[in-house]
């Protein structure tokens, strides 16, 4: 049901913005023309229109943050369990009792593939949906090499403890590259509301005594 209401709540917010601001045009003081009234209601449409999509694009983004930042932790998890003798399907339930408290949207998909696994769905379509639901890279470089490791009949725990040292590479790499631009993303405010304040306040005094100087010495 989540794609009608979404459906719903942007058509209810598309034709509900453009009526709640028409009295605000109308009855305001100074009101506009009807050419900036129609283009008003417009705006207003627009953003009921597009509004949703811009929050769900962001709550998306946030999610899949989560996930990568968590998704080393867990392959851990499953290295050490796997280690300890458990099957690939009692492992993934495992990891997702354990890393809920670190991250809940990526125990609530490990979930999921537990519960398409004991409903009788495939292990490799169970992960190909994982991948699909998380929209995650590395997710779906996990899925990928679970998937060969099985074909090929090579060590699970093995290759879960070579990908997760990969993962956690990748991820201090993403760290180091985002503090890498926290210079330039900086360069904006300080050019345009520190230094400004900065050189009036240095060089306020001096230019209060050198225009006295140069008054009194023209006799003003």
């Amino acid at each position: 049901s989540a794609p009608t209401a979404f459906f719903g709540i942007k058509s209810l917010l598309t034709m509900l913005l453009p009526v709640l601001a028409l009295p605000a045009l109308t009855l305001g003081p100074g009101s506009p023309n009807g050419t900036t009234h129609l283009l008003v209601l417009l705006l207003c449409a627009a953003t009921g229109y597009y509004g949703p999509n811009v929050w769900v694009n962001w709550l998306a983004r946030q999610r899949q943050r989560e996930v990568f930042e968590a998704f080393p932790d867990a392959l851990d998890l499953m290295t050490v369990c796997v280690e300890a003798g458990l099957g690939t399907d009692a492992a993934l339930l495992r990891v997702a009792d354990d890393i809920g408290l670190r991250s809940p949207a990526l125990a609530e998909e490990l979930r999921q593939v537990n519960l398409e696994l004991q409903a009788g769905g495939e292990r490799a379509r169970a992960m190909k949906n994982l991948a699909l639901r998380t929209g995650v890279e590395e997710v779906e470089s996990f899925v990928s090499m679970l998937n060969q490791a099985e074909r090929f009949g090579t060590s699970i725990a093995a290759s879960l403890r070579i990908h997760s040292a990969t993962l956690r590479t990748r991820r201090r790499q993403k760290a180091e590259e985002a503090a890498a631009k926290i210079a330039l993303k900086l360069l904006f405010p300080l050019m345009v509301c520190i230094f400004p304040a900065l050189l009036v306040v240095l060089l306020g005094p001096a230019m209060i005594q050198l225009s006295r100087g140069l008054l009194s010495g023209a006799g003003l």
